[in-house]
């Protein structure tokens, strides 16, 4: 899952950024609202954990620029007013949730989880290819029946796979997807993850290189 946390209080923002990457997730962290339209013009996000009250342009016009592009990306709405008319005006600019500040990790945790199950194009609950299964929601997966001791990456790679029913994906877009803009676009990451996820899959292989093209997952 690709995250961008906007929040204007640096302490907040880096801890934030710090433990959504701990629970697997790519992240990318600003400090205003103009980075923020910044960073969403060039990449794809799949959840905006979003700081209503930011200084410069306002956290309210991010949200409505996001709705007007028809973005895929999900408004988790974050703020200190906490009445419920304030939240419903929060949902009416286009967010998909809201959090009242103080809140407890694991809630935000729980609802970004949330929000980046709902895409554009609804996927099944547990993804499957032959003998293979992933359940996002429990972060397991297995193959014909054992459980695969995967890395918060690894896991995160076989994800898109079997999310893409077969579609080619590059490494570039794999890059895009799973780590986040500090990542070397020069860095053989995502060769390595492959190279590690496929020994621990096993035989018969299911993860096929195309030369010039990328990775897929599928029958050979």
């Amino acid at each position: 899952m690709r995250v961008l946390v906007v929040e204007d209080f640096e302490i907040l923002a880096r801890a934030l950024g710090t433990g959504l990457r701990r629970e697997g997730m790519a992240v990318d962290v600003v400090l205003d609202g103009a980075d923020a339209l910044d960073h969403l013009a060039v990449t794809r996000y799949d959840v905006v954990v979003l700081d209503r009250d930011l200084p410069g342009v306002h956290g309210d016009e991010v949200c409505r620029r996001i709705a007007a592009a028809h973005s895929a990306s999900r408004v988790l709405m974050l703020t200190a007013a906490s009445t419920v008319k304030q939240r419903v005006d929060g949902l009416g600019l286009g967010a998909d949730d809201y959090l009242p500040k103080p809140f407890d990790f694991a809630e935000l945790v729980a609802r970004v989880r949330a929000l980046g199950r709902r895409p554009a194009v609804a996927l099944p609950l547990i993804l499957e290819s032959g003998d293979l299964t992933l359940d996002p929601t429990r972060r397991v997966a297995s193959r014909a029946g054992r459980r695969l001791d995967l890395s918060p990456k690894e896991f995160a790679v076989l994800q898109c796979l079997l999310s893409s029913a077969g579609r080619l994906l590059s490494a570039e877009e794999l890059l895009e997807r799973v780590w986040d803009e500090t990542a070397d676009p020069f860095t053989t990451a995502v060769k390595t993850t492959i190279r590690r996820l496929r020994a621990k899959l096993g035989d018969p292989p299911v993860i096929h290189t195309v030369r010039e093209g990328g990775y897929r997952l599928g029958e050979s």
